[in-house]
C-alpha cells in the first residue's frame, strides 16, 4: 500500500493530471493514451510536434489515473480483507468461546430471577408488606448468594455493562490492528488525489490529519477529545475511542480513532462523498453529469431517443393508468381461474397478506423433438476449433476488424493465422506454447507476442463481435428463436490464483482463493452482446447497466432479466427510465412488495381479493420534483458520461439513498409491480416461461464458455485487469464464433431435412424453435498431438539456460 501511495506521488510530481482538457475529445485521449504504453521510446522521441507533446501528456495522465485506482483498489481491499472481515471473525470466534460460561452465569441468574419474580407476586397478590429477608431465602432456594453474585459478575465481565450488539467489540479488536495501517497514514493524508463532495469534507478533513495523529507520541503526550471530531465517532465505536483503561483519563485511543476515520474513508469512497482525480473508477459522478450548456445541447435528442418529451405529469398518468389496468386485470383473472389458479393469498406468521405461486413445471418434449435434436446433432459435421474460426472468418471477415494500435491498418502478411492462434491461446487458456509453430511464420513466438500487444485488445474485440453478432441475427433460423429484443445477463466466476489486486475474494464460488465474475450479456438470439469484468462476485444488478450500456453491437434489447439478481427499487427506476423492462427471477416471490398509485382523477375501484397486496401506496410527489434531475442522470448515462455503477453506489448510500435516489425507487416500484404481476398471472405463465427459458440459454452458454476455457483447470492467470478483460473478452468471441457456425449448419439440416423429408417424419416450427446453438460434441476443443519423433538420433536434447526467462512460465 505505501509502495502504491509513493507510484502515485511520483507520477502526480509531473502535475500533468490537473491540466484541463475538456476541449479535448475524450476518445483521442484514450487512443494516445493507449498507443503510448504500447510504442518503444525511441518512436516517441522521434514523434514530431505538437504530437509528441499530446502523446506524453495523455500517457502521463493515463498512467497517474491507472495509479490512482490501483492505490484506492489496494486499500479498500486491504480494510476488507485485512482488517475489518478478521476483527469481525476474530470477535465471532471469541463469542463463541466464552458462550458456554455465559450460559452457565445466565441460567444461575434466570433461575435466581424467577424465583425473585415469584416471590414478589405473591407479595403484590397478599398485599403484605415486602419482607427483604423472605426474598433472599426464596433466592437460596435455587442458587446461594455468593453463586448469585459470581454469576451477576460473570455476565457483566463477558458481555460488558451496556448494551452491545457486537459491533463495539469488534471495533475494538480491529483498534488491535492499528499497526497494519501506520507505515502508509502519512502518504494517504498528504495525498493531494483526494476530493470531497458535501457530504464527505468532514472524513476528508480528519484524513488529512492522519499524519499528524501516526506521528503523534501518545505516551508522552495523550491526544485530547478537543483534538478530534468526535462527530465522526458513532455509538459503536466510543466504547474503544474513549474507554480504553490503558490510557489516562479523559484522553482518547489514538488508534481507535484512526481506525474509526479509517472505515469512515472506505465507506465515503464507496458511497462516492470521497473521490480521485484523475481517476477511472473513484472519480467523482456528479462532475460527470450533464449540466447547463451541455444538457440543454443533446437534451431533446435524448428525450426523444427515451420517449421522455411530455411532461412528467402526462407521463406519470399514463404510467399509473397502466399500472391500475394490471392490478384490475389480475383481480379478474384470479376470480375466474377459482381452485385452478397457480397463485393464492394466505395469511402470514406476521398477520399481513401472503402471496403463494406454484412452481412451473417442465414443458415436456414430443417424439417429433427428441427426434429432430438426435438427427441434427449426428448431421452436423466434426471439425477442429481453429478451422472454424477460419470458415467463420472466411463468411464473416471479422478477423478484419483487428487493426494496428497506432494508424488503424495492418502491416504483415498472414495475419488470420496469427489471430486464430492467439484466439484459441486466449480462449482456452492454454498459453502460447501449444500453438507456437517454429518453422511457420506466422506461429513464432515473436509475431504471436507482437499481435498479441498491438491488434488484440478491447475496442477490436468488440468490432469483431459486432460482426458476428449482425451475421447470426440475418441466419433464417435464428429468426425462430427471438428477434434480439430479450436478454439476459449474468456473472460466470473463475478463480485467479495469482495475487492481484484486480480480483476479490469470493467464499461462495473460490472458498479461500481470489477470483473474479464475467459479466455478459446474451440475446435471445443465443449471441453474445455485451461483456465486462468485475472483481469478487460484487452486486450484480450495480453492474448490469453498465454493461448493457457498452454492447458491442447488435439491437437494444427492449426485455433484461437477471438470476436472482440483487436487486432494488431503485435499480428497477433507473431501467425504466432507460427504457428496458428489467424482468429478474426473484428467488422467493412471497416476499416481495406491490405498490398501487393514486390515479389522477381519482379511485376507480378496489382490486377485489388483490386488495390486501396493494396496500402500499407510491409517493409520485417525489418523482415530480426530481423529475428535471432523474432526466439529467438518464442523458448522462445514455451518452456514456458517467458508470451506473458509480451512480447506484451513490444514490443508495448503503441503504439509506439520497433524495434523488428515493425518486428512483419510487419510479420503480411501477416498473417492478408490473413485472411482478406479470410473474403471478393466475392463467397465463407465457411470461415467466419466456424468463426462465432466456436464464436457461444463458447457464447453458456458460456451460459452453466453461468446455471452451479448459486449460490450466479453467483458472485465469492474468493479475491485471486489461490481460483479464483481454483474455475474457476473447473467450466472449471464440463462444459467437461456434454459435454461429453451429445456427448456420443447423439451419442447414433443417433446410435438408424439409426438402427431403424422413418417412412419416414432419420439421415442425416449434420443434425447430427449441433447437439450441450451444452444442460442442462435434467440434474438438483440445487439439491435437503430434507423433514425429523430434529427439535427435545421437545424444541427449541440448540442455536450458537457467539465465533465460521463459516467457510462458511467466504467465503460470
Amino acid at each position: 500500500m505505501a509502495k502504491a501511495l509513493e507510484r502515485v506521488e511520483e507520477i502526480s510530481a509531473f502535475g500533468l493530471g490537473r491540466l484541463r482538457l475538456a476541449h479535448v475529445p475524450p476518445n483521442r485521449l484514450s487512443a494516445l493514451a493507449r498507443y503510448g504504453p504500447g510504442s518503444k521510446t525511441p518512436n516517441l522521441a522521434r514523434a514530431g510536434e505538437p504530437k509528441r507533446t499530446a502523446m506524453v501528456c495523455a500517457i502521463v495522465r493515463h498512467l497517474e489515473a491507472i495509479a490512482i485506482d490501483d492505490a484506492l483498489d489496494l486499500f479498500v481491499l486491504l480494510m476488507a480483507t485485512k482488517l475489518i472481515n478478521p476483527a469481525r471473525r476474530a470477535t465471532d470466534k471469541e463469542r463463541l468461546a466464552v458462550l458456554p460460561r455465559l450460559e452457565r452465569a445466565s441460567r444461575t441468574l434466570a433461575r435466581a430471577s424467577r424465583a425473585l419474580i415469584e416471590q414478589l407476586h405473591l407479595v403484590e397478590e397478599t398485599e403484605t408488606d415486602l419482607d427483604v429477608a423472605a426474598l433472599w431465602i426464596a433466592v437460596e432456594s435455587v442458587a446461594s448468594r455468593d453463586e448469585v453474585r459470581q454469576a451477576l459478575e460473570q455476565v457483566e465481565t463477558l458481555i460488558g455493562p451496556d448494551v452491545d450488539d457486537g459491533d463495539s467489540r469488534m471495533r475494538q479488536s480491529l483498534t488491535e490492528r492499528y499497526n497494519t495501517v501506520r507505515p502508509f497514514l502519512t502518504l494517504l493524508g498528504d495525498s493531494a488525489a483526494l476530493g470531497a463532495a458535501s457530504g464527505g469534507r468532514r472524513v476528508l478533513a480528519a484524513v488529512k490529519r492522519l499524519p499528524a495523529l501516526a506521528r503523534r507520541k501518545v505516551k508522552q503526550k495523550p491526544l485530547l477529545p478537543k483534538e478530534i471530531d468526535e462527530k465522526l465517532v458513532p455509538p459503536m465505536w466510543r466504547r474503544a475511542v474513549y474507554a480504553d483503561p490503558d490510557l489516562p483519563t479523559g484522553s482518547v485511543d489514538r488508534d481507535a480513532y484512526v481506525m474509526c476515520v479509517l472505515e469512515h474513508l472506505v465507506r465515503a469512497l464507496h458511497q462516492r462523498d470521497i473521490y480521485a482525480a484523475p481517476s477511472h473508477r473513484w472519480s467523482d459522478p456528479r462532475a460527470r453529469l450533464l449540466d447547463g450548456p451541455a444538457w440543454q445541447a443533446v437534451r431533446e435528442d435524448v428525450l426523444a431517443g427515451l420517449n421522455l418529451e411530455a411532461p412528467v405529469e402526462e407521463l406519470l398518468a399514463e404510467r399509473v393508468t397502466v399500472l391500475d389496468a394490471a392490478w384490475l386485470q389480475m383481480a379478474e383473472r384470479l376470480e375466474e381461474a377459482g381452485e385452478e389458479a397457480k397463485v393464492s393469498i394466505v395469511a402470514s406468521d406476521r398477520g399481513g397478506p401472503k402471496l403463494i405461486v406454484e412452481r412451473l413445471g417442465a414443458l415436456g418434449e414430443s417424439e417429433s423433438l427428441r427426434w429432430l435434436r438426435a438427427t441434427t446433432s449426428a448431421m452436423l459435421p466434426r471439425i477442429d476449433l481453429p478451422d472454424l474460426l477460419f470458415e467463420v472468418h472466411a463468411w464473416t471477415g471479422f478477423l478484419d476488424a483487428f487493426v494496428h494500435l497506432g494508424d488503424g491498418g495492418t502491416r504483415m502478411d498472414d495475419l488470420p493465422t496469427s489471430l486464430v492462434a492467439l484466439l484459441v491461446s486466449e480462449a482456452c487458456n492454454i498459453g502460447l506454447t501449444p500453438v507456437i509453430n517454429l518453422h511457420y511464420r506466422a506461429l513464432t513466438r515473436g509475431r504471436l507476442a507482437h499481435v498479441d500487444q498491438y491488434y488484440l485488445r478491447g475496442d477490436t474485440l468488440a468490432a469483431a463481435n459486432a460482426a458476428l453478432i449482425g451475421a447470426q441475427s440475418a441466419v433464417p433460423i435464428v429468426q425462430l428463436w427471438g428477434g434480439g429484443l430479450l436478454a439476459s445477463v449474468d456473472g460466470l466466476r473463475f478463480i485467479v490464483p495469482k495475487h492481484s489486486i484486480h480480483s476479490g475474494p469470493s467464499p461462495k464460488y473460490c472458498h479461500f482463493k481470489r477470483g473474479i465474475t464475467w459479466l455478459n450479456a446474451i440475446n435471445d438470439q443465443v449471441s453474445g452482446i455485451g461483456q465486462m469484468v468485475v472483481a469478487g462476485t460484487p452486486r450484480d444488478s450495480l453492474h448490469i447497466l453498465d454493461a448493457l450500456l457498452n454492447l458491442d453491437g447488435g439491437v437494444k434489447p427492449e426485455m433484461v432479466t437477471t438470476d436472482n439478481a440483487s436487486y432494488s427499487d431503485m435499480v428497477f427506476g433507473v431501467f425504466d427510465i432507460l427504457g428496458y423492462r428489467f424482468s429478474p427471477r426473484f428467488a422467493d416471490l412471497a416476499d416481495q412488495r406491490l405498490w398501487r398509485a393514486d390515479l389522477p382523477e381519482g379511485p376507480r375501484g378496489t382490486y377485489g381479493p388483490l386488495e390486501a397486496l396493494a396496500r402500499n401506496r407510491i409517493n409520485t410527489k417525489k418523482i415530480t420534483t426530481w423529475w428535471p434531475d432523474m432526466l439529467r442522470v438518464a442523458g448522462s448515462l445514455i451518452s456514456n458520461q458517467v458508470r451506473a455503477y458509480d451512480l447506484l453506489r451513490m444514490f443508495g448510500r448503503d441503504g439509506r439513498p439520497t433524495p434523488l435516489g428515493q425518486a428512483f425507487a419510487e419510479y420503480g416500484r411501477i416498473a417492478k409491480t408490473l413485472h411482478l404481476l406479470a410473474v403471478i398471472d393466475p392463467v397465463d405463465d407465457t411470461y415467466r416461461r419466456r424468463v426462465n427459458r432466456q436464464l436457461t440459454i444463458q447457464k447453458a452458454r456458460h456451460t459452453l464458455a466453461r468446455d471452451v476455457c479448459h486449460g490450466r483447470r479453467g483458472r485465469i492467470h492474468q493479475a491485471y485487469r486489461e490481460g483479464q478483460e483481454d483474455q475474457l473478452g476473447s473467450l466472449g468471441l471464440v463462444l459467437n464464433a461456434i454459435v454461429l457456425w453451429n445456427s448456420r449448419y443447423l439451419d442447414a439440416v433443417v433446410t435438408h431435412l424439409r426438402a427431403h423429408p424422413p418417412k412419416d417424419r414432419e420439421v415442425l416450427d416449434e420443434d425447430v424453435a427449441r433447437l439450441s446453438p450451444l452444442s460442442q460434441r462435434h467440434i474438438n476443443l483440445l487439439g491435437r498431438y503430434s507423433f514425429a519423433a523430434s529427439q535427435p538420433r545421437e545424444g541427449l536434447r541440448p540442455l536450458r539456460d537457467p539465465a533465460a526467462r521463459d516467457a510462458e512460465e511467466d504467465l503460470v
